[in-house]
């Protein structure tokens, strides 16, 4: 009993201690819900107009492209300027994206073109709100309880998976796309007030030198990538599993309306489902007290293994107890991968390792939901998860070659709710 309530004690640390991080976890519960709805909408609102796995994979082309022409921009942007200021004006940027998506579905007029545009647009304002929000986090809670903050966004996100895709379902099924939209639109405005309300003179300070130009700044994180093997490993096993494997945007709706022949509310059951697996992820990583290579890979090889279960599968609860575990695995792997990096960057370059993480994540996945999208097309989501899980495997051994080897020579990771 006594280890059940340190273990809970430990998993809300960063809660119990910093206001403005409180502030900042209170807005996010209602905005991210709101945005799991839309991307659950957006993917549906896609395959009602086209009936096309390409179509859907075009949509992930849309969504993630930004990532691949601003994501090393972000991150001298994050390291430039105030990131509470910047994380506002984002937040408002993606809130003007969604009140037209609402405005467009409740039209009935909607084309394809201009869901995919405004999709892009979505994007933009994420690849530069991403490195800044993660980068708000260190200051809000400092080094000490950064990896249990963390390892509480994700809870956060991925409760949110849970319940964002199922009202989206049932909203979808009652209504219509466009309440989504119109919901997500509304719940920014937690975010907003929730910043508004922060003391910046409670934010951690951090070390920046001057403020770098962009591409003089994009070669500094650059190189310092370039030097530090324990950061090389992590972006290179995420950029292959990411682009590859986590593709279940694509998927998941394929795998629905495709594979399963089920409706917009068992979908919204699946995408819940892994949702809830993440979930369960996360608040293990809450309670671990470091961040691990070892816990990476565990990751990593897990997901694959399960990515491969799903390609023989056709029945409902048979995918969704995989997806669920696949979740788990997921949050494993991402959680510790992110505390790897921010706590072996200096302040200064902290903006711009994340964006390379988030280049590294969402960057190639233009590519990846194309590469998806015509592998279900092809092969059905028999051959897309077949593929998807093969290339994680590939990984796993390349991280534990890594291990074996010793170049990941450990270093060490604060417990959260620990001072030096």
């Amino acid at each position: 009993m006594r280890l059940l309530r340190a273990a809970g004690a430990r998993t809300f640390t960063s809660l119990r201690i910093h206001r403005n991080y409180r502030l900042f976890f209170t807005g996010q519960i209602i905005s991210v819900i709101g945005t799991w709805m839309q991307n659950t909408a957006l993917a549906w609102f896609v395959v009602d107009l086209t009936h096309s796995p390409l179509a859907v994979g075009f949509l992930a082309f849309c969504r993630f492209v930004p990532f691949s022409v601003f994501g090393l921009v972000s991150g001298v942007v994050a390291d430039r300027f105030d990131n509470r200021r910047l994380v506002m004006t984002t937040q408002v940027f993606q809130m003007a994206v969604s009140v037209v998506l609402a405005a467009l579905a409740f039209s009935g007029h909607a084309t394809i073109w201009e869901v995919y545009a405004l999709a892009v647009l979505g994007g933009v304002g994420l690849v530069f709100d991403a490195p800044g929000r993660n980068s708000l986090t260190y200051q809000m809670v400092g080094r000490d309880e950064l990896p249990n903050a963390i390892a509480l966004n994700a809870s956060l996100f991925n409760a949110s998976r849970v319940l964002g895709p199922a009202v989206a379902g049932l909203a979808i099924a009652a209504t219509s796309v466009g309440v989504c939209f119109a919901i997500n639109a509304v719940s920014f405005l937690a975010v907003l007030v929730a910043l508004w309300l922060m003391r910046p003179e409670e934010l951690y300070p951090v070390e920046r030198k001057e403020r770098p130009t962009v591409i003089e700044g994009t070669r500094e994180g650059l190189r310092f990538v370039r030097g530090s093997p324990r950061i090389r490993a992590v972006l290179v096993m995420t950029l292959v599993v990411s682009t590859v494997g986590f593709n279940f945007h694509v998927l998941v709706p394929v795998l629905a309306a495709d594979t399963l022949h089920v409706g917009a509310k068992m979908f919204g059951v699946l995408s819940a489902v892994f949702g809830a697996g993440a979930l369960l992820g996360a608040l293990l990583a809450a309670v671990r007290s470091r961040a691990s290579f070892k816990a990476l890979v565990l990751g990593t090889g897990t997901f694959s293994i399960t990515m491969l279960a799903l390609a023989s599968q056709h029945t409902l609860l048979t995918c969704a107890i995989l997806l669920f575990v696949t979740g788990i695995s997921f949050t494993t792997w991402t959680a510790n991968s992110q505390s790897i990096l921010q706590l072996s960057a200096p302040d200064h370059l902290r903006g711009r390792v994340l964006s390379l993480y988030l280049l590294a994540f969402a960057g190639a996945a233009p590519i990846g939901g194309l590469l998806s999208g015509w592998l279900a097309h092809v092969g059905g989501t028999e051959l897309a998860f077949g593929v998807a899980g093969a290339a994680g495997l590939v990984m796993t051994a390349y991280g534990l070659r890594t291990l074996r080897e010793g170049r990941f020579a450990p270093r060490p990771v604060l417990v959260p709710g620990t001072r030096r």
